[in-house]
């Protein structure tokens, strides 16, 4: 038995590549120096994973900015209007992958979605009728040698044929134009790569979790078959993740691969499936075992007892990761405040790569290895204390707590009475620009340099500052900014009981963004007031309408490091009663407006449709009722969701019962607006009218047409007009233009429509 991961996070141990991607982006280092950094990161990777005694090490799972839009720009997949601009090829990734506004041109960014069940986010490829497939040089070979020449076995990993068939865009041609020159570039890669000494080549293939038609596995046997039958002596492993084959594994395993990856974590299926199907004699199984998704310590009871049943299939097993580890934090090492009682329960990535090396070294030893024994001495003893009363309210909750009276066309019309917003209302996601000058006040607090009357007043300054900017363009509700708030997860986490945090756990969310998710350790009360104060504070400078801003109850648990002694169902509902309570004081305090956001309730999603329903929607759409089942008629909600593809699953998201929801749009075309036309969806929409995550200005004109391609598909007097998102990671001067000639642009059809409307006389 031998050991490896899928993947290792990559943005740098006290993220280095963060920092420096931004300074090159400034252009205060040079491309080179960009280089240099990306290369000692890499080196310390593979370092860290060789002393960890892990066996086979993976190249190519490096990215500057994202693995899909690296495979693309290795196989030439970059739209004509990239090329156009002529820049260096480092240049144009990046303006693939953020946008591009200067001399040599101004395009947008590539559409952005979330990456299967996860709140990490890929780069959308698109293919069109210049794409001509040929493979370059981008990274891949490269980072092998690089691995090679510090005497390191290494096995490179690129995202497989299928599935970036499976996540691309295609504009005015399909798939099936592709598949012939997909076979020959990726024959070419497999031989490059085994020429210059790759032993084993893996293919990431985790669009086979999804639900199987026939024409998709055919599709899958169609790139394969030659693929396989050109790769000579070199060995390709077709690695899975997030979950089971239940509907391919029959099939693709009668392909000649050498090696199958599947997870044995969330892919509950496969260990049944193997044990029906068998496993192929020829072939090398990569058992996912230890979880790379989440932070606890693997018990090793239960993994053994899978890996006892898995070598029984086959001897040719391999220990491996469930997922990348791009999903969980680096060490432990790093984390100063977690207690050590508290910190024997966990596992970030560099740890696990130890649990690897362990269960291998258990399962030839057996039960008497002391690793073993303090592993099962860790598990027997309680974490934490039961709340008691807090799941008595739960098993007490009737259907009553979850609906919300009178009907939402009452509501709406009680509340247009009651605000008296123009038509194409105005106003933003929540959050402005976290500058240097904020976070560095927040960090003197932090460290007692401040007090805490400094540390506020600070804010309040803040805030009034950008409640007048608001007021001088002409938004119609305002907000207070977010500037007291280090994430819209993690800053509620720190105001509920039941959570843990980290110094160091920063996770990739996309690009050079890092999240540093909380850990629920137990029972999720709330303990006082959270957003109330500074909310109220916002609304007393104004006249205009400020909205309180919260995070939903799926998003904070999607977005922390969940139990997994506890039903994700439970655990939602805990944070749901937590954040009625606030709800109900901020309506008590005069807040008429209240935004629940909810961008992860699609990314939780099972990715097998008949898992929807009941075990994810009939829960979580509840829960977000819930939150707001008790305010007045006159109390608006609003919702806000990003970057997910919920056009399958838009009947549940009206029945969140939300007044308002607004949502991504700028980076993707109309397609979910067709839908929720199609659908006579009830819920009033704001689709982003331009793209908040690239740091290009749009113009009036160009907001202006995406304004009137939205009221093509819906009533006028359903739509608000805001950005995809909150604004925390933009510059101060783009997110005032912006937002400048977003309202310019709602004004002006504002005055077309109400024109238009005129009576003849």
């Amino acid at each position: 038995m031998t050991t490896t991961i899928i993947g290792y996070p990559r943005i740098g141990e006290h993220r280095e590549l963060k920092f420096a991607t931004q300074k090159y982006f400034k252009h205060q280092i040079t491309a080179q120096e960009l280089q240099e950094k990306a290369q000692a990161l890499r080196q310390q990777h593979w370092e860290t994973i060789q002393a960890a005694g892990i066996d086979q090490i993976p190249t190519g799972d490096f990215s500057f900015f994202d693995n899909t839009l690296d495979v693309a720009n290795l196989l030439n997949i970059v739209p004509k209007r990239y090329l156009d601009l002529n820049l260096s090829p480092l240049d144009t990734y990046f303006a693939q992958a953020r946008g591009y506004q200067g001399d040599a041109g101004d395009v947008k960014a590539l559409a952005m979605k979330k990456w299967f069940n996860t709140n990490y986010h890929y780069l959308v490829p698109e293919f069109d009728r210049d794409t001509h497939i040929q493979v370059t040089d981008w990274q891949l070979f490269e980072q092998y040698q690089e691995a090679k020449a510090l005497g390191i076995a290494a096995r490179p990993t690129l995202i497989g044929p299928y599935t970036l068939l499976k996540l691309s865009r295609f504009i005015d041609v399909a798939p099936d134009d592709f598949v012939a020159d997909l076979i020959t570039a990726y024959s070419t890669i497999i031989q490059r790569l085994h020429a210059a000494g790759a032993e084993w080549i893996q293919l990431d293939e985790p669009a086979l979790v999804y639900d199987q038609t026939d024409a998709d596995l055919a599709l899958f046997e169609r790139l394969y078959t030659p693929i396989l039958a050109q790769k000579n002596a070199a060995k390709i492993l077709v690695q899975t993740y997030f979950g089971d084959l239940t509907d391919s594994f029959e099939r693709i395993s009668e392909l000649p691969f050498d090696g199958f990856g599947l997870d044995f974590v969330e892919g509950y299926a496969n260990l049944d499936l193997l044990k029906k199907h068998g496993f192929p004699a020829h072939a090398t199984l990569f058992a996912g075992i230890v979880n790379g998704k989440n932070i606890w310590r693997t018990h090793y009871a239960d993994a053994l007892a899978t890996i006892k049943q898995l070598s029984a299939i086959t001897d040719k097993l391999v220990l491996s990761t469930s997922t990348s580890l791009l999903h969980v934090p680096y060490t432990l090492r790093n984390e100063t405040h977690l207690k050590p009682e508290e910190k024997q329960y966990l596992a970030f990535a560099e740890e696990k790569l130890n649990e690897l090396h362990e269960l291998d070294a258990i399962f030839h030893t057996g039960a008497d290895h002391e690793a073993y024994q303090a592993n099962v001495a860790l598990f027997s003893k309680p974490r934490y204390e039961e709340n008691k009363a807090l799941n008595a309210k739960i098993a007490a909750l009737t259907p009553e707590d979850y609906k919300r009276t009178p009907d939402r066309k009452t509501r709406l019309a009680i509340q247009a009475k009651e605000f008296n917003l123009p038509l194409l209302p105005t106003t933003t996601i929540g959050s402005f620009p976290q500058t240097a000058e904020v976070r560095r006040n927040r960090a003197k607090f932090r460290r007692h340099e401040i007090t805490e009357a400094e540390y506020t007043a600070f804010n309040h300054q803040e805030e009034v500052d950008w409640i007048r900017f608001q007021e001088k363009i002409g938004l119609d509700v305002l907000v207070h900014g977010e500037f007291e708030r280090n994430d819209m997860v993690e800053y509620f986490g720190e105001n509920f009981g039941g959570f843990r945090f980290t110094d160091n756990g920063w996770v990739q969310s996309y690009g050079t963004r890092g999240v540093k998710p909380p850990i629920i350790w137990g029972d999720v009360v709330r303990t006082k007031p959270i957003t109330v104060a500074e909310t109220v504070f916002a609304q007393s400078q104004t006249d205009h309408l400020v909205k309180g801003m919260l995070t939903g109850p799926v998003t904070i648990y999607n977005w922390s490091f969940p139990r997994e002694d506890l039903s994700q169902k439970t655990s939602v509902e805990q944070i749901a009663l937590a954040l009625e309570d606030e709800v109900l004081d901020l309506e008590k305090h005069g807040i008429k407006i209240i935004q629940i956001d909810e961008p992860a309730l699609r990314e939780n999603l099972p990715l097998r449709k008949k898992d929807w329903y009941p075990k994810y929607l009939d829960w979580a759409v509840p829960a977000f009722r819930l939150v707001a089942s008790k305010v007045k008629p006159e109390t608006q909600i609003h919702t806000h969701m990003c970057y997910s593809q919920f056009g399958d699953i838009i009947k549940a998201i009206d029945n969140l019962d939300a007044d308002v929801i607004s949502f991504e749009a700028a980076r993707s075309d109309f397609s979910l607006l067709d839908i929720l036309k199609a659908t006579h969806f009830q819920t009033h929409v704001g689709p982003g009218v331009y793209d908040i995550h690239s740091p290009r200005i749009p113009s009036k004109d160009e907001i202006v047409h995406i304004i009137h391609e939205i009221l093509k598909r819906l009533p006028a007097d359903h739509v608000w007009i805001n950005p995809d998102c909150g604004l925390k990671t933009r510059d101060v001067p783009e997110t005032k233009a912006s937002l400048i000639n977003m309202v310019a642009a709602a004004k002006q059809v504002r005055k077309e429509l109400t024109h238009e409307n005129q009576p003849v006389l």
